[in-house]
């Protein structure tokens, strides 16, 4: 599936020094009106274009300027250094890692986070004036703030509208912390004043954009379905997976309300093979004989312990650096949109890969065979499908479509990830496979959603 047509800012690729190679990867369609909160994103601004930068902007500049301290400059080259979306979701990834959120509620708040940014920046492109988004004089390029990140024809501050957008949702998600984020935000629309690269008149406007996308996302996530409570039962059985407590995990998420998926069964897997069949016997023995050498044991627990409750971290972090790598970091529509498109493909894996789960309440190898030991316990959730295979899977073909060169390493990454549970012990292969089935047609349904065919 080719992901576009016309190159995206490709001339801030090609800028690249001679020797660089700096063929662009990312490619997309004109720019995009339909939202993931909104039908068009210029629903979110009333069409009349911010006011034009006047003198009274540049002096206004210019007596922040004059104020501004060695840690005023040092905060505004930080935000200056990456895309507005690179960093939030840095700041989110950290401050759950720092409360251990775990994946599922996890990859939740990053899909409202990055598609109320994506929204937002792409509202705030949309809001044209007749100056083609003419800026005050850049001041005192001798602080080394100099923003990379071209805004052509846009007389709302995307960056100001990024940062309302992520406070705004990021504080409704995590109250505890939602002055950490504002703070956050203000600090980032003032580094945009002291670099001179935005007026007053811009950041106001993009303001305004941000907190309406953020306004929809926090809708949204007070209608999804994530704060409902399980009332049900575990069925009883033979080949029905037992919970080693009173509630398993996320029996509901197959519930949720999805971005791309029309239907939570719309990528259901076949059931699985009886619990008594041939099939489910030599799927046994081949886990009863795999070879676990010192290689394989690193393996599974490493994924055991990057690729289940952190997982989120992971293939986020895996998607920041190919954004750096490949010269993306200063590219806020792409960081925006890529990012977007990973944690929406990730959480709709997670709803499709739980739905099944709960639909097919398939038992454990360890269950079904106690001579079968397990380097470590099995989660308290159904064996089929594999999660850490639908949700390593669905987030590596995301970004092995948008970083084609790097296609071979992220899509073996999601294959480790699946056969680390096989020497784990804890998955039968065709739980594994299922789950790389389900992820690979989340993927390719939220990169048709994103970018198009």
């Amino acid at each position: 599936m080719a992901i576009a047509r016309t190159t995206l800012l490709a001339a801030a690729l090609m800028a690249a020094p001679i020797g660089v190679c700096a063929r662009p990867e990312v490619e997309r369609t004109a720019a995009r009106d339909r939202g993931w909160l909104v039908e068009s994103v210029s629903a979110l601004h009333d069409g009349k274009p911010a006011p034009k930068p006047s003198r009274a902007d540049s002096r206004e500049l210019a007596a922040i300027v004059a104020r501004r301290s060695t840690d005023d400059i040092e905060r505004a080259r930080w935000w200056d250094a990456a895309a507005p979306a690179y960093r939030w979701n840095q700041i989110a990834v950290e401050e759950m890692l720092d409360a251990f959120v775990t994946t599922t509620p996890a990859i939740r708040s990053l899909a409202l986070l990055h598609t109320a940014i994506d929204d937002a920046m792409a509202a705030a492109a949309t809001m044209k004036a007749s100056h083609r988004g003419q800026r005050p004089d850049p001041l005192d390029r001798s602080a080394g703030i100099a923003s990379r990140t071209p805004a052509p024809s846009s007389s709302a501050s995307g960056h100001a509208a990024a940062a309302t957008a992520a406070a705004d949702v990021l504080g409704h998600l995590m109250p505890a912390s939602a002055m950490t984020f504002q703070a956050r935000a203000e600090e980032a629309m003032q580094g945009r004043l002291l670099a001179g690269m935005d007026s007053a008149g811009q950041v106001a406007a993009g303001r305004g954009i941000g907190r309406k996308a953020a306004a929809l996302a926090i809708e949204r996530a007070k209608s999804d379905g994530f704060d409902a409570k399980w009332s049900g039962s575990v069925p009883q059985g033979p080949g029905c997976w037992k919970s080693s407590t009173a509630a398993p995990i996320a029996p509901l998420a197959g519930t949720w309300k999805p971005w791309v998926l029309e239907r939570s069964d719309d990528v259901r897997p076949p059931a699985p093979p009886a619990a008594d069949s041939e099939t489910v016997k030599a799927a046994l023995a081949e886990l009863k004989n795999i070879e676990r050498t010192p290689a394989a044991i690193h393996r599974a627990v490493y994924w055991e312990l990057f690729g289940g409750a952190r997982a989120y971290a992971l293939w986020n972090e895996t998607a920041r650096t190919k954004l750096l790598e490949h010269r993306l970091i200063y590219d806020a529509a792409s960081a925006a949109r890529i990012l977007a498109t990973l944690n929406v493909a990730y959480h709709d894996a997670t709803i499709a890969c739980f739905e099944a789960k709960y639909a097919y309440w398939f038992i454990r190898p360890s269950q079904l065979d106690a001579d079968l030991k397990t380097i470590f316990p099995a989660p308290n959730h159904p064996s089929y499908p594999a999660a850490h295979a639908c949700l390593s899977t669905a987030a590596a073909t995301v970004l092995a479509r948008v970083f084609p060169s790097d296609a071979t390493r992220l899509l073996a990454m999601a294959d480790e990830a699946g056969a680390s549970r096989l020497w784990a012990g804890i998955h039968y292969r065709f739980d594994v496979e299922a789950g790389a089935t389900l992820g690979r047609k989340v993927a390719d349904k939220a990169l048709k959603r994103a970018f198009g065919n």
